[in-house]
């Protein structure tokens, strides 16, 4: 959520900051805002709403004048969204302005101290505190007040600062919020994410916990609270930026759709050699495996989806008890966890503070974490004891779709590699199961072959009020992502129930017209299945089904979409792929903002 994006260097920094907050957009936000250091002044500029918005006030950034500057696209947490509102922040006298992601959790107190010494605020938000902060104790350095400041808060934050008596420096700093540093000559970039400064440079560095990094023209000083100098690593960002780009497609959302057979395959390739599943990302002995008697996984969101499907995964190849927990709820519940149990964490970003924490807890805990993640250096990856990239590439639409898909292909590969340590999967099964997942991408691709029908059937119920989702066993879990893509970018409220339990009260919601997705692919339950169908129908329910291509029969139950024939494991793989097209089709057909849904926001960095 929000984004940071600062520039210094010999051009104009305007045109540089909005082209880098578009770039940004998909994070989630309600007002945008530049401020531009001149070399006498700081002139800020921002606007609620959209992005547009602030391009129309600059005129596309040609009233923006200077070669230093900050941008921020902002996610109200802290009073309402408005002008005011807006990121960045300067300090009374305007010597300081401040762009911030996260939150300052003691800034009441704090406001209150600066008020009773007669310091005037202009916002309500939580990041003013910091600018009037950096006033009221500036002595002339800017680096020991910006210290200083550190120390009195309490929170998470990503920081750029810059002062019109520093007029050749940006200070960036961050505690439990992302914050990377682009690298390029003559001229060096400040931002919350990649995408926004991959225009210009794939040389970066990724701050960790409490570092300070000075940006001049001529380069970057990495520094600790204690003003030691820290040398750092770069990156290279391999990924196009083509890839960050839209290429031909109307949304992110479609073209991440169809990109899911490639990362996949990008995913589960270099790890299956010779018929064999090879995870050198776990370093746990055989022996260590062995000694686990419970797995636990965490996750927040589609990611905590994807451990509702693990569970059913993992339970019957590994024979060991799985729990899936809410990352959110897990730290609350003084869990049973210990050294005998395996944490698996999954989020996209790394950076999910939910899920953050609750990895944590797990390892105060004793517990040894494999994270599954996309984004290498985040947070989560650089804590875990093991962490599984799944090399999704970079994935803009807030509604998650091939990072599912990916975490899932690194749920399959972990239960393939692990059963075989274990010895809880027969050699001819696991031949099988490994050829299947080798062959998975060419039969995604014949799912998406599909999408004329799926787009049928959404102009079909794009105009109801309510959708229900059903399924059994692992189709259920499956049905938890389809109802959330669904409610998330279309606004239609959906559900997903467990089929056995309709009769225990979900039933008394299905009205004449109402629609449900009946998910029918789980072979053992199809029977138990129909028999569920057929009480929703009668009841007047319209029913579209998701079948597997062997049950041709199916036609007659529902309006069906099938998809190719696959062992039970991968099923979620090719049964979601309907789901996410039926969601993207309905929610095109409202007309709604695809890619930026309302209230939502890429990355959750707050609790």
């Amino acid at each position: 959520m929000c984004g940071i994006v600062g520039y210094i260097g010999c051009e104009q920094a305007g045109p540089f900051l909005l082209d880098g907050l578009e770039r940004l957009e998909y994070r989630g936000y309600d007002s945008a805002g530049v401020c531009l250091n001149t070399g006498s002044e700081l002139v800020v500029k921002k606007a609620k709403g959209e992005l547009k918005v602030l391009k129309e006030l600059t005129k596309n950034g040609k009233d923006l004048h200077g070669t230093v500057g900050i941008g921020h696209t902002r996610w109200a947490t802290h009073g309402e969204p408005s002008d005011v509102n807006a990121h960045p922040h300067l300090s009374e006298s305007g010597r300081f302005a401040v762009v911030h992601n996260g939150i300052i959790e003691n800034y009441q107190q704090l406001k209150d101290y600066l008020t009773s010494k007669g310091i005037v605020f202009r916002s309500m938000t939580d990041t003013e505190v910091i600018a009037q902060l950096l006033e009221y104790y500036y002595q002339g350095d800017l680096i020991d007040t910006v210290i200083k400041v550190l120390g009195k808060l309490d929170g998470s934050y990503a920081l750029g600062v810059i002062s019109k008596d520093n007029p050749d420096e940006i200070i960036a700093v961050r505690k439990e919020s992302p914050l990377i540093i682009g690298l390029g000559e003559n001229e060096n970039y400040l931002a919350s994410d990649v995408t926004a400064i991959l225009s210009k440079t794939r040389t970066i560095i990724r701050l960790e916990n409490n570092e300070l990094a000075i940006l001049t023209r001529e380069g970057v000083n990495i520094i600790s609270t204690e003003k030691d100098e820290i040398k750092k690593n770069t990156e290279t960002i391999e990924w196009d930026v083509s890839a960050a780009e839209k290429g031909g497609y109307e949304h992110f959302m479609f073209k991440e759709i169809m990109e899911q057979p490639a990362a996949i395959s990008e995913t589960i390739s270099p790890r299956i050699k010779n018929g064999r599943v090879i995870l050198d990302e776990i370093k746990l002995s055989d022996e260590e495996l062995r000694s686990f008697t419970k797995i636990n996984i965490l996750a927040c969101g589609s990611a905590y989806h994807v451990g509702v499907v693990a569970k059913y995964i993992f339970e019957k190849m590994l024979r060991i008890p799985v729990e899936a927990d809410l990352a959110s709820e897990f730290r609350y519940r003084d869990p049973i966890i210990n050294d005998k149990t395996l944490t698996v964490v999954i989020s996209q970003s790394g950076e999910t503070a939910d899920t953050k924490e609750a990895m944590r807890e797990a390892q105060r805990r004793g517990s040894h974490v494999i994270s599954i993640v996309n984004v290498v250096g985040s947070a989560i990856a650089s804590e875990s004891d093991d962490v599984i990239y799944t090399w999704a590439g970079p994935e803009i639409a807030v509604a998650t779709t091939k990072a599912y898909s990916t975490q899932l292909a690194v749920v399959y590969l972990m239960a393939l590699y692990m059963g075989e340590k274990l010895g809880t999967i027969v050699p001819e099964e696991y031949d099988a199961l490994v050829n299947e997942l080798e062959h998975l991408p060419e039969k995604i691709e014949k799912v998406l072959e599909n999408k004329a029908k799926i787009q049928y059937l959404a102009s079909k119920y794009f105009n109801t009020r309510d959708i229900f989702f059903i399924g059994r066993n692992i189709d259920y879990a499956l049905s938890l992502e389809g109802s959330l893509k669904l409610k998330e970018i279309s606004y239609i409220h959906s559900e997903a129930y467990a089929a056995g339990e309709l009769k225990h009260g979900t039933i008394s919601l299905i009205e004449k017209g109402t629609p449900v997705i009946a998910l029918v692919t789980h072979e053992e339950l199809i029977g138990k299945m129909v028999s569920n169908i057929e009480e929703v129908k009668t009841r007047g329910a319209q029913v579209m089904c998701i079948a597997c291509d062997d049950h041709p029969e199916m036609e007659t139950v529902g309006q069906t979409v099938f998809i190719p024939k696959v062992c039970d494991m991968l099923l979620p793989s090719l049964a979601v792929i309907p789901l996410q097209l039926f969601a993207y089709y309905v929610a095109s057909l409202k007309g709604c903002d695809i890619d930026k849904p309302r209230n939502l926001a890429k990355s959750v960095t707050v609790e």
